[in-house]
């Protein structure tokens, strides 16, 4: 699914040779060197790659005999990570720098994909205007640094004020439980035959988005969790977990999401945000921060109306207990490659992208949370769209992923049990219970709680 993201062109100021002023043509010496970038492209984030384009010729120009090899991998996250976990196989073919998700950064440290970059980052003065609770998304189990963030996000209940309206749901719409949500879309289901009341991602199709923009926003609302982070061990044999299958079981058994067939889709988010919505037929859906960013002026599905037809409201807990609202949060980053043969050119080009003048255009454009307090303080970024602040303020809500190297596993048997249920191939008892075992053999008896 997409990481969710985005868009398109605009100023990458000037000030940015300023940042390569300290090292001349002399500082990359004679011989020709080439820097491999490796990032992700698809049709809905193009952002990085407008980023990389313009800073690709200030660099090289600042940098005599230095080549800027920009390698976009258009794929979507699962295969993105596949295939760049393939490149970094070889020195041949592994990248210089690279675009990394939060969530796949400690098993990539295992693996000995990331460079350390603590060295680096003693010396860039920017580092101090990085938000301390962002910078340790980049971090690994020693304490070292091995990534940047990019930015973040949160997520919400994204709705349509129209539909809501007619179905005589009064808006501005905040639901206190998850009663609410199903009062919601039954009362949408029963006076807008067509309109799709209230869709929340399911199976393995989706990825990241099944479990990102639905089943943990549900699973964290019960009280109950992935993992005990004071114990490290996975949960399992939870009630949450139970609980939280059986509300996707509702809202597929009663036609109030998407049809089973569209959730398995990977691409079902692009119809989502390109037609349902934008044409009235979607009432509400669990999404990020960034959501924005497809309907803003350059977005993939342009869309001026969303300002005054799009609400937003935090997920309520389960049955409204406090903290009153659930989001999860998560990002990406830039990292320098283990197997690179010019380490400090290749975090020059790193610390030139996120620059403040840089970081400033991307999360505008990218309906990006700033992790630069320079950037999250200027008045660009918060004048970027009407829910800038609404989005922020999810951040005191959020949950973050488990980060341990055996997460990726685990989500993948998460997403594996909502599609079980959506299909009714499983029912709730018997995915949960194939989750429990799936998880026990990957992690080891002694690594689960119950």
């Amino acid at each position: 699914m997409h990481r969710n993201t985005k868009l398109a062109v605009s100023v990458l100021m000037a000030t940015s040779m300023i940042a390569l002023a300290g090292c001349s043509a002399a500082d990359a010496g004679s011989d020709s060197k080439t820097l491999k970038i490796v990032y992700e492209k698809t049709d809905s984030f193009t952002a990085l790659d407008t980023l990389f384009k313009k800073i690709k010729p200030e660099f090289e120009a600042a940098h005599k005999g230095v080549t800027v090899n920009l390698q976009p991998i258009q794929a979507n996250d699962d295969d993105y990570s596949t295939k760049l976990a393939l490149s970094q196989q070889s020195a041949d073919t592994a990248p210089d720098v690279f675009y990394e998700d939060t969530f796949r950064l400690r098993s990539d440290i295992d693996a000995g994909y990331l460079l350390n970059l603590d060295g680096h980052l003693d010396g860039w003065a920017d580092w101090s205007k990085f938000n301390e609770g962002a910078k340790g998304a980049g971090m690994g189990d020693d304490g070292s640094t091995y990534a940047v963030p990019l930015g973040t996000d949160t997520r919400g209940i994204w709705y349509s004020k129209p539909v809501f309206t007619k179905a005589g749901i009064a808006v501005p719409w905040q639901p206190e439980t998850w009663a609410d949500i199903l009062t919601a879309a039954r009362k949408i289901q029963a006076t807008q035959p067509g309109v799709v009341p209230f869709n929340m991602y399911a199976g393995k199709g989706t990825g990241e988005g099944t479990v990102m923009q639905s089943f943990y926003e549900l699973l964290y609302g019960t009280g109950d969790s992935l993992y005990n982070e004071n114990d490290q061990k996975w949960v399992v044999g939870s009630k949450g977990f139970k609980d939280s299958l059986t509300f996707l079981d509702t809202l597929y058994s009663e036609k109030l999401a998407v049809d089973p067939s569209d959730a398995l889709d990977p691409n079902v988010w692009k119809k989502v945000f390109g037609e349902l919505f934008p044409k009235g037929q979607l009432g509400g859906t669990v999404e990020g921060s960034y959501t924005p960013s497809f309907w803003q002026k350059g977005g993939s599905y342009e869309w001026p109306a969303y300002v005054t037809d799009m609400g937003v409201a935090a997920f309520p807990t389960q049955n409204g207990d406090a903290p009153h609202g659930v989001s999860m949060s998560g990002g990406w980053t830039l990292a320098v490659g283990a197997k690179t043969k010019n380490a400090d050119l290749a975090f020059e080009f790193l610390s030139l992208a996120l620059n403040k003048e840089n970081s400033l255009w991307y999360d505008i454009n990218n309906s990006q949370i700033a992790v630069r307090t320079d950037v999250a303080a200027d008045p660009t970024y918060l004048a970027a769209n009407p829910f800038v602040a609404a989005v922020t303020d999810l951040v005191s809500v959020t949950h973050y992923r488990p980060a341990t190297s055996d997460y990726p596993k685990i989500s993948a048997e998460v997403q594996a049990a909502t599609e079980a249920v959506i299909t009714r191939q499983m029912s709730v008892d018997e995915a949960s219970a194939a989750y429990d075992k799936a998880v026990e053999a990957i992690v080891g008896a002694d690594k689960v709680t119950k």
